[in-house]
């Protein structure tokens, strides 16, 4: 079938890795069946609205390349997209279970209700609503609503009963109504709750089918008991499994970053991320892991997702990110180099950026970078002859007893150097092995005081390009300084 799905996020806080997920599981359902990706943003909570975490909304879909049918920015047929600009149809359906005595205004102070739950909490019982304004009646109602009290409006749950659905992933789920309290629909401040507005947008959206956390599983017969009095039909339910961190708890910040916007400027690509989320609680098969965005748009299925929580692995989108890294063109990654080089390297080092350098520079790191933010550091020798090293550093396990061994052996390839006929690493390194067997020293230990006196670190691109990159009168000077730094 055609499907139409939403994502409707609260815009009170930057959006978390399963908040996104859940866009994703949409806009690939979404476009596998042809069908529509719809963005609502729920900003009914006014209290909590935050500005930027909107903006933090968008940014993460457009990073990750999911674009919205309807909604923000592009409208639609069924808009407002905004649900504080929906407030009359909220107020509409809330009057209408009125009349029809599926609901009821409720004028109990917040004071009271605080005492209620103290003394629920008291007496060891579950929380919820004891009915005090159930069978209120109509002359103190009107009494209370010209004195200016402001009532929510609640829905009357049935006494006795069973609300049940059938979930896409959970199969068929129960709920005894007598578990249920009188809810609010409608707060005292005309803003829905979101078992109205969900309900009441969905139905006039034309939602076919609504993907959310498992989290919502308990909400949802409140959701069906509106649909029931108003005479809807509910969507498809499709409940997806929770994520859970590597401890196998549910995934927090301590877990390390939660955004998607955390991970793009630790350095993932928006491919590997866009990957990783994607077999988050569903899978191709039991050994596929690499896919485009073709593949999963060609394969998605809701019959494919899993009940079990999911793990987040931040080892596997490390190592996925750094196979992407991998795979990209020379030039995307010149430029993303580029692009990550200016913003992270130290003030000292000259810019802009040239280029031509970085393209060099590609071939030698594109195995050994795993994330873009590992680059600088790894890279910064190239751009600036300010090297963070001391003598510790530079000596090494390997001449930390022997400074005479060390100065002889960078006195010796100082002259080595300067001696060369040609300048290529082919021929660095055919001179560097010659000089460690005239020296009487392992190449390896060589090689590691050569290391981190051209680039000031023990681990680099690889030694003879890296020289070769340098030039050969930075390596002079470079093989001078690091005898200095042990003098």
């Amino acid at each position: 079938m055609t499907a139409r799905v939403r994502y409707a996020p609260s815009p009170t806080g930057i959006p978390h890795v399963g908040n996104i997920r859940t866009a994703l599981f949409d806009w690939l359902f979404a476009r596998h069946s042809g069908g529509s990706f719809i963005v609502r943003v729920e900003d009914t909570d006014q209290a909590r609205f935050d500005p930027n975490a909107l903006e933090a909304i968008y940014a993460s879909l457009r990073w990750l390349g999911l674009d919205w049918d309807e909604g923000p920015e592009v409208g639609g047929d069924y808009g407002p997209y905004v649900q504080s600009e929906r407030l009359e149809h909220y107020a509409k359906f809330a009057k209408q279970l009125i009349d029809q005595d599926d609901a009821y205004e409720c004028f109990c102070s917040t004071e009271r209700l605080a005492e209620l739950r103290a003394e629920q909490q008291k007496q060891k019982q579950p929380p919820r609503y004891d009915r005090h304004c159930r069978e209120l009646p109509d002359d103190e109602r009107a009494a209370r609503g010209a004195a200016g009290d402001k009532p929510v409006v609640r829905f009357k749950t049935p006494d006795e009963g069973t609300i049940s659905f059938d979930d896409a992933v959970r199969g068929h789920v129960e709920f005894e109504t007598a578990t249920i309290d009188d809810f609010v629909a409608l707060k005292s401040d005309g803003f829905p709750t979101a078992h109205l507005a969900h309900v009441v947008d969905d139905h006039l959206m034309e939602i076919s089918h609504v993907l959310r956390g498992e989290e919502w599983v308990s909400s949802t017969p409140r959701q069906i008991l509106l649909y029931e009095a108003l005479g809807w039909t509910p969507p498809t339910f499709v409940h997806m499994s929770v994520i859970l961190g590597p401890d196998r708890a549910k995934l927090s910040k301590r877990h390390g970053a939660v955004s998607v916007l955390d991970y793009r400027d630790q350095g993932y690509l928006p491919e590997a991320m866009f990957n990783f989320l994607g077999l988050i609680g569903w899978s191709l098969d039991d050994h596929t892991v690499l896919m485009s965005r073709e593949q999963f748009i060609e394969h998605f299925s809701l019959e494919r997702m899993g009940k079990n929580p999911a793990v987040f692995d931040l080892e596997r989108l490390t190592w996925m990110n750094g196979a992407y890294l991998r795979e990209l063109p020379e030039e995307r990654l010149t430029a993303l180099f580029t692009e990550r080089l200016e913003r992270d390297l130290p003030a000292d080092a000259e810019r802009p950026i040239d280029r031509d350098v970085v393209r060099r520079l590609v071939p030698l790191v594109r195995e050994r970078v795993k994330k873009l933010d590992e680059l600088a550091e790894m890279t910064a020798g190239f751009f600036s002859d300010e090297l963070p090293y001391g003598p510790d550093e530079l000596l090494g396990k390997k001449f930390r007893d022997d400074r005479a061994g060390a100065t002889a052996a960078l006195t010796a390839a100082h002259g080595s150097v300067e001696a060369l006929a040609g300048w290529d690493h082919a021929a660095i390194e055919v001179a560097m092995r010659a000089l460690a067997d005239d020296l009487d020293v392992k190449a390896g230990a060589l090689f590691m005081l050569l290391r981190v006196a051209m680039t000031g670190r023990a681990v680099s691109p690889p030694l003879f390009e890296s020289m070769e990159l340098l030039g050969r009168e930075r390596c002079i000077l470079r093989l001078a300084n690091a005898r200095d730094t042990i003098k």
